[in-house]
């Protein structure tokens, strides 16, 4: 096929490649690559350094190496595995190559006497040092072969694509790179300047082929100046993605929020206590987006038990009296019913109707709670993902709240943007689960951030102990002591397996075993199988003080508020990640009483184990856990499945590259304003993939 030389490298389809056809161009696509511009932004995994001979004796375990030498013996080897054992000699050492597979022509080439090159990794064998299956070539000592000038890149792959070919693939892609000036390098020179980082074009040359001189071990880190380059163009890519997307939700405008303010002063009136000053600043920060004519995007943060539903309270009386309706959503409906009970209190008596939605509600009860929607006559509608179903329609929608944002895709809360019939809701995320700053800067590029990083007066913070289950007699002596003395308990039991059946089977053996240690106590049971109804009855005859002891999966985690329970075992807590663990923690403590929670955990404790109950038990401060988390667990585990897109990155990584996000924030916003630029680098990093997966 002729090659078209006025096509931009990413209009050409690898099919111009000499000797792509049409089976390789499908293996290729499988890996996402479609283009010559996509070939040479497929980079090497990491190198093998074949451009110096090591001599034999100072060959270490673990270590790959080229080495020479002259077959002293070939013999084949019965033992529990047929082998063929190579004894190879230098003037340092001698060394065995182990091949396992060989064929008797092979046998009779590697005979004595013949000189090889090898390559391989050295291990410890039953000979000494071996290599087992090692590359090797037989060298002419009258001509011998010279060794590699650059260091050999070795690509990610898939069936069918040898190493070879990827060179082959690569260097014709630089080739025609080196003859073609469309290859665009659109981060500004400044910036190169700033960060001593190469022009594109060379950090690409050299990344495909590093010279012999390369520094492996800053090539293996990414810590490489042309590594350094590329990374900081990925992330530039995905943070441009996340601002196209808020101006595609902001560009329809939104009804602005202009009220005189007197529900706001009832309300807090009404209140036994005074907003925190950081209450009230991120109050006054939404108050300053929600009178705009473009979409409030605000994710609001704070720790367990910081206040974010009273801030989200003061926003939806705003929008209420300035004649718009408000939608609540939250990812379970434990947390649903959570929000109704506070909505309801703190609305109703200001004679605003708050209505209820969600999978549970049906029958007469459902088209009634649809009809008030529809007309408006549900000024604030408190739900789970039932709000998003085709047949709800709100009269004139102004503020969406979507609480623990992390549970939900992006498609799903830009889904009722599709509510508003007047305009674009104002859109106020929140999150008990605090995001670390790297996290904060990356996956939520699109939105606005506020911290309430103070805890109301009178909040005890929660002593943590960490206990053995070789101690269990003792812990359930110290439930019945205090419960005794009138505070109530939850009991969370955590399983291997994210099975809700094997759970819920857990959660009842531990009732029964509980129930005979502490005969005539009020104990009951939650977990994710019971229906909702049985659900809510068994948490509000908690919330009652009826039941002293509750039995519990992790389904508490979120959304459950109960001041007089003070005393939180969770067993097997080294099964849970530190956020998870936090926010279970956060269940205690709600009131003024001293408080504590146990984490009974089962020997032997892995090293990440200790880390994590160790951090449990020095810092109740969310953000330093949520930190800690994601260096243990990495951001993908840390954001949860829904946020997919963001851990789709080629190069970067968002711990180690994190020093780089304050150069690309600012970066972004001016690129941004650029159409072609902006386009052109999302298509080179994360092309026509869905960013965020639909749920």
């Amino acid at each position: 096929m002729p090659v078209v030389l006025n096509k931009a490298l990413h209009d050409r389809p690898v099919t111009d490649l000499k000797n792509v056809g049409d089976k390789l161009a499908e293996k290729l696509h499988k890996l996402g690559i479609y283009t010559v511009q996509d070939v040479l932004f497929h980079l090497p995994l990491r190198y093998q350094d074949r451009t110096r001979i090591t001599p034999i004796g100072a060959l270490r375990p673990g270590l790959d190496a080229v080495i020479e030498g002259e077959i002293r013996a070939a013999d084949v080897v019965f033992g529990k595995r047929r082998s063929l054992v190579v004894r190879l000699q230098d003037g340092t050492g001698t060394i065995s190559l182990r091949f396992y597979h060989f064929s008797t022509a092979q046998k009779n080439n590697l005979s004595k006497g013949t000189l090889l090159r090898c390559y391989g990794e050295a291990r410890r064998g039953v000979s000494g040092l071996e290599l087992y299956h090692p590359e090797y070539q037989r060298l002419d000592e009258s001509n011998p072969a010279p060794v590699d000038a650059r260091l050999t890149p070795i690509y990610p792959s898939t069936e069918g694509l040898n190493q070879a070919r990827w060179q082959q693939l690569t260097q014709q892609a630089i080739a025609m790179m080196a003859g073609d000036e469309s290859l665009q390098d659109w981060l500004p020179p400044q910036v190169l300047a700033q960060l001593k980082l190469p022009p594109l074009n060379a950090a690409l040359r050299y990344l495909h082929a590093p010279d012999a001189h390369a520094n492996l071990e800053q090539l293996s880190e990414a810590q490489h100046p042309c590594q350094v380059r590329l990374i900081v163009e990925e992330l530039l890519a995905h943070h441009l993605s996340l601002l196209q997307l808020r101006m595609e939700i902001q560009q329809d405008g939104a009804i602005p929020v202009n009220n005189p303010g007197k529900l706001r002063a009832q309300l807090l009136a009404n209140l036994p206590f005074s907003p925190t000053n950081a209450q009230s600043r991120v109050e006054a920060e939404l108050r300053a987006d929600m009178v705009r004519s473009v979409p409030m995007l605000r994710l609001v943060q704070g720790d367990v038990g910081s206040g974010k539903t009273l801030v989200a309270a003061l926003a939806a009386v705003a929008a209420i009296e300035s004649g718009q309706q408000v939608a609540l959503m939250a990812p379970t409906e434990i947390l649903a019913e959570q929000h109704l009970h506070n909505f309801s209190q703190w609305l109703n008596p200001l004679g605003i109707e708050v209505s209820w939605l969600a999978g549970k509600l049906k029958g007469k009860a459902r088209s009634a709670s649809l009809s008030a929607i529809a007309g408006g006559q549900a000024q604030m509608v408190v739900g789970t993902h039932a709000l998003f179903q085709e047949e709800v329609e709100f009269a004139n929608l102004g503020l969406v709240i979507i609480d623990e944002q992390h549970r939900f895709g992006v498609h799903q809360r830009l889904a009722l943007k599709e509510k508003g019939k007047l305009g674009v809701p104002h859109q106020l995320i929140m999150t008990a689960t605090p995001i670390p700053r790297t996290l904060a800067m990356s996956a939520y590029a699109d939105l606005d951030t506020s911290v309430i990083d103070e805890l109301p007066p009178g909040r005890t913070p929660v002593k943590t102990l960490v206990v053995s289950d070789e101690r269990r007699d003792e812990v359930v002596e110290r439930i019945q002591l205090a419960c005794a003395h009138g505070a109530q308990a939850y009991w969370v039991c955590t399983l291997i397996e994210e099975s809700e059946t094997l759970e819920a089977q857990a959660a009842e053996n531990t009732l029964q075993d509980l129930q005979a240690m502490l005969p005539g106590m009020a104990i009951g049971l939650v977990h994710g199988r019971m229906k909702a109804a049985e659900k809510s009855a068994v948490m509000d005859a908690f919330k009652r003080n009826e039941l002293q002891l509750l039995v519990a999966t992790t389904v508490i985690e979120v959304g459950v508020d109960v001041p007089n329970a003070s005393l939180m075992v969770i067993e097997n807590p080294e099964r849970l990640g530190l956020a998870q663990l936090h926010q279970l923690r956060g269940r205690v403590g709600r009131g003024s009483a001293e408080s504590h929670c146990v984490l009974l955990y089962h020997r032997p404790l892995s090293q990440q184990g200790k880390t994590r109950l160790q951090v449990m038990r020095e810092t109740n401060d969310g953000f330093r856990i949520a930190e800690e988390d994601l260096a243990l667990r990495g951001p993908g585990e840390v954001l949860g499945t829904r946020q997919t897109g963001l851990m789709q990155f080629r190069v970067a990584d968002l711990q180690r590259d994190a020093w780089l996000l304050d150069t690309v924030k600012p970066l972004a916003q001016n690129i941004i304003r650029d159409s072609a630029a902006t386009q052109a680098l999302i298509t080179r990093w994360i092309g026509d993939k869905t960013r965020y997966a639909q749920v």
